[in-house]
């Protein structure tokens, strides 16, 4: 029987060596596609509880507060909350964070054709999850409201609290080709030759 399965596991066994690129290609798309999703007024509406709540961001919209008052569904069309979303910079703000995002994304995508170019776009693509799951703890909509059910609070998750949640996965994978990136960054000719200069020069120093 592991006769059989020798080849299969072997090659599984060495998938890790795409592992890493198809890693960043993964994360680009993350960041490409609800980076361009920003500018569409239903995702600006959806990240509003987030945006309002966070001590980091809330100061970006007008009066955020008021939040609750003007929530919609996806799908639905309120032109008096688009009115008032409009007037509170929702808009503004979620196209300046799409542009961002794609602006991570693109970075990140390079980082397959140049590692040692794409470290900044692995460095932001791990940094950017620390700011989402932030919003565990600022944020109450993420959290299952206490309307009658017995589950609610901590640890039930809402539908936004659990989209949060898996930016888990995304902070580990901003590790994986941050470090990667970090790796060929030194191995890098320039940095080689300095590492084996500083290396001779300690070898053939006198001893005190």
């Amino acid at each position: 029987m592991i006769g059989y399965l020798r080849l299969p596991l072997s090659w599984i066994a060495h998938s890790d060596r795409v592992g890493i690129p198809l890693m960043r290609v993964a994360i680009a798309i993350v960041f490409l596609w609800i980076g361009a999703l920003k500018f569409a007024p239903y995702e600006a509406d959806s990240i509003t509880p987030f945006v309002a709540n966070s001590p980091f961001m809330s100061f970006f919209y007008e009066h955020p507060a008021e939040y609750k008052a003007h929530l919609t569904h996806e799908g639905e069309l309120k032109p008096a909350e688009r009115a008032w979303q409009t007037a509170n910079n929702t808009y503004g703000f979620s196209d300046r964070l799409g542009t961002m995002e794609i602006t991570i994304g693109l970075l990140t995508l390079l980082g397959v054709f140049s590692r040692r170019w794409g470290i900044l776009g692995a460095t932001l693509s791990f940094l950017t999850p620390f700011v989402t799951l932030s919003f565990l703890i600022t944020t109450p909509d993420a959290w299952v409201s206490a309307l009658g059910d017995a589950q609610h609070g901590f640890p039930y998750l809402s539908g936004g609290g659990r989209l949060v949640l898996k930016d888990v996965i995304m902070l580990v994978g901003g590790l994986l080709i941050m470090a990667d990136s970090a790796r060929a960054f030194l191995e890098a000719r320039p940095f080689a030759k300095l590492q084996t200069m500083t290396a001779s020069k300690t070898s053939t120093a006198p001893a005190e």
